[in-house]
């Protein structure tokens, strides 16, 4: 019998791919490499979000329960909001994995045949031994078993390209201490907190061309928490937008770097320091590539405390509604703010869950850790339908033992 595509319709017709190829399933004995499972795996695993493989598995696990019995259960047991599991199982509805049967008076949930393929293949356990396509062949008859945890660990980058970048980030420190020292003022843990996320935009993700800072095809990244205004322009004279040297005139009178960012300097791409508009101006921009069929990307860095905003919220539920999958926002989670901690002035965790329940898909990262801020962008990428927010939990004042 021929192969057979695996191309399922998930979150607006997203077709299920490993490394940019049509995945092969055999019904033949042949056997299907390890590669082939992990990947479809992996990409399952981004496409859905944990809330809801976590209600995949719960209904698998309670198949005599209505949906509304359920989710009160679970909002009670794991203290997620009811919203938040309402607004997933809808999800699941519309994917067609999870249906309603009728018994004698009440409406029961359960997985449909796609959800229990969809569970099982985020269950399968790999060892070199498996005979991969006697895997597929049963695994919508095999019972789900809980999803392992998912670890974003490892080496993205190899060892001489990550030595060069650390170099590079540790230059960028050095020359952000000296610019607010001569300065005589300026916000220096909240811009060492962010430079590691914005040399690895930089320097390994974005597409830009500091010979040509205007270029039309080049991806967007905003500063939203604009106080931190030196690490983008050390990030952006090490690029070569503009010379080293003039870091030194940071915030003088007749200097083009004045305390917060202005698009007049090259290579930014917003006027910011009004805290929580960034996200805003990201909207229309992610937006207006969508309707000219522009793959540009928008990346917008923003400050725990700024997420005291009510504006940053409003705008989350458009970035959410307009499914605008182009958008990446990245949370400088360093845990203080102008008067303190954040959790004392004004609570925000479950800071992923209040994310999740507006309609995106949330990571957590360590915002230090080159390799993880690398993997969270590359998986920000393919998750389609929904814009994603990259948690980067750092250290305000972070200086490296490099």
């Amino acid at each position: 019998m021929p192969n057979k595509f695996i191309s399922l319709s998930l979150n607006r017709e997203i077709q299920w791919r490993c490394y940019g190829k049509p995945i092969p399933i055999s019904t033949s004995n042949d056997i299907i490499d390890q590669h082939v499972l992990t990947g479809l795996r992996n990409i399952v695993l981004k496409a859905l979000n944990r809330n809801q493989i976590l209600l995949l598995s719960k209904i698998n696990e309670n198949s005599e329960n209505t949906i509304t019995s359920l989710l009160i259960k679970l909002s009670k047991e794991l203290n997620i909001p009811l919203s938040t599991l309402k607004f997933n199982a809808k999800i699941l509805k519309s994917l067609n994995l999870i249906e309603f049967k009728q018994n004698d008076k009440d409406r029961i949930v359960c997985l449909s045949k796609a959800g229990k393929l969809i569970l099982n293949i985020i269950s399968l356990q790999f060892n070199e031994n498996s005979n991969y396509s006697s895997v597929i062949r049963n695994l919508s008859e095999a019972k789900p078993t809980l999803l392992p945890s998912i670890s974003r660990s490892g080496t993205i980058i190899d060892k001489s390209l990550l030595d060069s970048v650390k170099a590079i980030a540790s230059r960028i420190r050095e020359n952000v201490v000296k610019m607010i020292s001569e300065a005589g003022s300026g916000h220096l843990g909240a811009s060492l907190s962010i430079i590691d996320i914005l040399v690895v935009l930089y320097f390994l993700k974005i597409r830009h061309d500091p010979r040509n800072p205007l270029w039309s095809e080049r991806d967007r990244v905003i500063l939203s928490k604009g106080h931190a205004a030196p690490a983008l322009y050390a990030v952006l004279a090490e690029c070569g937008y503009f010379p080293v040297s003039l870091l030194s005139s940071l915030r003088r009178i007749d200097s083009f770097l004045q305390g917060h960012p202005e698009v007049y300097i090259p290579g930014v791409d917003m006027v910011s320091g009004s805290l929580g508009q960034g996200l805003s101006i990201a909207n229309g921009m992610a937006l207006s590539f969508r309707l000219n069929g522009k793959s540009c990307r928008v990346y917008v860095i923003m400050g725990d405390g700024e997420l005291n905003e009510g504006q940053v919220w409003e705008a989350a539920l458009t970035s959410s509604h307009l499914m605008l999958d182009n958008i990446t926002v990245i949370v400088d989670r360093n845990g203080f703010q102008q008067e303190g901690s954040t959790e004392n002035i004004k609570r925000l965790e479950p800071l992923a869950e209040k994310w999740r329940a507006f309609g995106w898909h949330a990571i957590e990262i360590d915002g230090h850790d080159l390799n993880q801020i690398v993997a969270a962008l590359n998986e920000a990428e393919l998750i389609r339908s929904y814009p994603t927010v990259i948690i980067a939990h750092t250290v305000k004042g972070f200086q490296p033992n490099y």
